[in-house]
């Protein structure tokens, strides 16, 4: 027998079924918003997403002997300035002899440039330049994805991911932050990435190199390492890794000029620094200045300034807008040097050039600057320079230096004050043969 009350309210609960059930909820559900903030994030960011295709070769041995067989690669990427640069994975882009990068929603493909990279961050800066005019204008700026941080990342958090798995371009997926810092070793390329963001959202083969990004649209992280032994498991570079790559390696590598002065940190962008006998020290510009303009370039960040310097061409003359320490505004004007020069300039005190002695390719020592680490070891305008030896963590690093850039790269990677020990040729006549007794060695600070 049923209650009497439940025998009440048994009329009411079906009356609230046939509700739900009939027009009226219809009606209802016609209503509910279909844009959501992953559909805005869908539409703001995918055109600043792009598909990456390379091309590279190996050397093969076969029936017919050694051929050079061409395989083909494919990836995502994220344009992080209007000026067609580019954050990818390195492993999307190594060893590629070309690279192809095309939007969505544009019929063009754009050769790009890998202008810097650090593996061991499994991180690659690219380049694309905008067709030009009749006059050489640039017809376009291209789409950017906005930086966030990865310093406030809460596990459940909401992301999107979006890239180009398996080829299917620039293809949207959303889950959750599952995890943070976590550590996850690469066997096959014997290397182990750090404090990487976990998430569940679909990351698979393509999609290394595209952004994840919080339900605000922001960049979080770069998609990369995927542990395919496991579903709903994918790996992030997080946002605040990437900038500081971005600022500490591979923009300064992908500058082509050097200016000779440091800035201070934060803004203004005050002059912190000038090397003496730099083009900075030769326009006028002092230690207080405040930098205004570079080029045709407001600088008002660190980054804009990064932006602006990666535009200068070696060897033209810049106007450069600072303001002195008494107010006054003034422009100079400053003859960018070769970044190879300026980074030779400023840790050892000498300029470099590739000279041909003896039918093979030598360092020759062009200029000594006074009071420098090389004039304090004895080197000499036209000393030839064959080998560097470094020692570190104990052990000792012997490189042939056959090319300016050996040399840059090898100082590069060391900090101020790593001792150097150098084999030197000296020798006036340089069309007979060299031998070992002309050899003699420096101990070299680098500065």
């Amino acid at each position: 027998m049923i209650p009497p009350l439940l025998a009440l309210l048994a009329p009411l609960a079906l009356s609230a079924l046939q509700d739900v059930t009939g027009d009226d909820s219809r009606e209802a559900l016609s209503k509910v918003e279909r844009v959501t903030p992953v559909v805005l994030i869908a539409r703001v960011v995918r055109p600043a997403v792009v598909y990456i295709e390379t091309e590279s070769t190996q050397r093969v041995r076969g029936l017919w002997g050694v051929q050079d067989r061409v395989y083909a690669g494919s990836g995502s990427g994220v344009v992080i300035h209007p000026d067609g640069y580019i954050v990818t994975n390195f492993h999307v882009v190594k060893g590629a002899r070309s690279i192809t990068v095309s939007f969505a929603k544009d019929p063009r493909n754009y050769t790009a440039e890998l202008v810097s990279s650090v593996q061991a961050e499994d991180l690659a800066l690219l380049k694309i330049a905008s067709p030009k005019d009749a006059e050489g204008h640039p017809l376009r700026t291209f789409p950017t994805v906005r930086l966030g941080t990865s310093a406030d990342l809460m596990e459940g958090e909401r992301v999107v991911a979006i890239g180009n798995p398996h080829g299917q371009t620039h293809t949207v997926s959303t889950g959750i932050i599952s995890g943070l810092h976590r550590n996850v070793p690469v066997a096959n390329q014997n290397l182990h990435f750090k404090d990487l963001i976990q998430t569940d959202a679909s990351i698979n083969f393509g999609n290394s190199g595209g952004p994840l990004l919080n339900i605000r649209g922001e960049l979080i992280g770069i998609n990369s390492a995927m542990n395919s032994a496991a579903e709903n498991i994918g790996f992030a570079i997080p946002v605040d890794r990437m900038r500081e790559i971005l600022t500490d390696v591979l923009f300064p590598e992908a500058r082509k000029s050097w200016l000779g002065f440091e800035l201070e940190e934060g803004t203004p962008l005050r002059v912190a620094h000038v090397w003496p006998g730099s083009p900075a020290d030769v326009a006028g510009i002092c230690a207080g200045d405040i930098l205004q303009k570079l080029g045709d370039r407001k600088v008002e960040s660190q980054e804009d300034f990064l932006h602006a310097s990666l535009e200068l061409i070696p060897g033209e003359v810049v106007p450069i807008q600072v303001a002195k320490p008494d107010g006054d505004q003034t422009t100079l004007a400053l003859l960018a040097w070769d970044r190879y020069d300026g980074t030779l300039f400023e840790r050892m005190g000498m300029t470099v050039k590739e000279a041909q002695v003896n039918s093979r390719t030598w360092v020759l020592v062009q200029e000594v600057i006074p009071g420098g680490p090389a004039e304090h070891v004895g080197i000499r305008a036209g000393d030839l320079i064959p080998a560097v030896e470094t020692v570190i963590d104990g052990m000792r690093y012997p490189v042939w230096i056959r090319s300016r850039g050996t040399l840059v790269q090898l100082i590069s990677g060391l900090e101020p004050g790593h001792i150097l020990k150098l084999d030197v040729y000296r020798d006036d006549d340089k069309d007979r043969k060299l031998t070992r007794d002309e050899l003699y060695e420096g101990t070299l600070t680098l500065r």
